[in-house]
């Protein structure tokens, strides 16, 4: 059975010292940084996308909302019932929850999330009731894999939000980097059961859903699987119980669009999302202390990518679309000019494989930041 999430503790503010945003004197966390050769290079680069990123934007409460450029409609008072409505699975942690903050701050989305710990959940949402409208942010128990959850998600998200526009399949898991013959049985089915059934589960509740909406004859509601990049699956080294996983959801994002078409669902648009390397538990799992210094450059924190991601998310049209964070080119540059971080450590990780720790956030035993 499905169980609504309730209140506790607040989360931390923004860590950057962005004056046009946060107000002068707040205190930078970044210039804690043990590493003095990459500290003041990567605080140069965290100003200046905060400088070109993070322009004030006022909502109707007068509320200053933290980074990320948005369109002026999302900044204009208006009612409960011209917001949008999302929804994202594993939100209740990591890459999820960022998404979610972020949906929240272009005061124009109403979000519910899903996980399947209660607690976690329940922590989730009440931090961010803390900065938002209690009623623009809802969550629901819910195990993926479970059908019987995924349909009580979907009563539960079209009670909360009347129109669902964007359905984001978040929720992942990874099994440890062991060879496939010395994973546990029951490891392979719980990865698959998330990652793939999961995904089938939830889009199929939110086709079922979307279908009864207003039509339209091109794409107004959208769904999201993350799957992999055209070259995430070449280069990536996870466990190939992820990999094939992973490579799966593409192909069902692929064939799921071509069916819709031709079932005649002009509504409904499904798309690719490939966030890249993002500092959470499925990339943390098991990494080698080599593997933590290229995160150095190549990896970034999920608020980071959230950042990036919203926006395009919103922009999205059409259908089979593709949402890449970390393009071979990109790769390619940030390894070029990062190296020294690669050898030396600094920015995530020392030259141990420590994590670079900053004051006042906490961390868990892997190194991924607590939300």
């Amino acid at each position: 059975m499905a169980t609504v999430a309730g209140a506790v503790p607040p989360i931390s503010s923004c860590p950057v010292s962005c004056p046009a945003r946060h107000g002068a004197g707040v205190v930078d966390n970044f210039s804690y940084r043990r590493s003095w050769s990459w500290r003041d290079r990567d605080h140069q680069w965290q100003q200046n996308w905060c400088r070109y990123n993070c322009t004030p934007i006022l909502t109707a409460k007068v509320r200053v909302r933290r980074c990320g450029a948005y369109t002026r409609s999302s900044v204009t008072a208006q009612s409960r019932d011209d917001k949008r409505g999302i929804v994202i699975t594993g939100g209740s942690k990591g890459l999820g929850y960022s998404l979610a903050r972020e949906f929240l701050a272009t005061n124009n989305s109403k979000v519910v999330i899903c996980g399947r710990n209660a607690d976690r959940l329940q922590a989730a949402v009440a931090s961010l009731q803390t900065e938002f409208d209690d009623s623009c942010i809802q969550g629901v128990r819910c195990d993926v894999s479970n059908a019987s959850d995924v349909a009580a998600l979907a009563s539960f998200a079209a009670e909360k939000l009347g129109t669902i526009h964007f359905w984001i399949n978040n929720a992942g898991e990874v099994t440890g980097k062991k060879l496939l013959a010395d994973v546990d049985a029951e490891e392979i089915v719980r990865v698959s059961g998330t990652n793939v059934v999961g995904s089938l589960l939830c889009c199929r509740e939110a086709i079922r859903l979307m279908r009864q909406q207003e039509s339209s004859s091109e794409p107004i509601y959208h769904i999201f699987n993350m799957g992999f990049s055209r070259w995430g699956a070449s280069f990536t080294k996870s466990a190939c119980t992820h990999k094939s996983t992973k490579v799966a959801l593409t192909q069902l994002t692929r064939s799921l669009s071509e069916e819709l078409q031709a079932a005649g669902l002009s509504s409904i648009g499904v798309h690719n999302l490939s966030p890249g390397m993002v500092l959470t538990d499925l990339l943390l799992k098991d990494s080698t202390p080599v593997a933590r210094r290229f995160f150095n450059t190549l990896a970034e924190e999920p608020e980071t990518v959230a950042k990036d991601l919203v926006p395009r998310i919103l922009a999205t049209r059409g259908t089979g679309q593709s949402i890449e964070c970390l393009s071979p080119a990109s790769a390619f540059f940030k390894v070029a000019t990062g190296f020294p971080q690669i050898i030396q450590g600094g920015r995530f990780f020392d030259k141990d494989g420590n994590r670079v720790k900053i004051r006042g956030e906490s961390y868990q035993e892997n190194g991924v930041k607590l939300m």
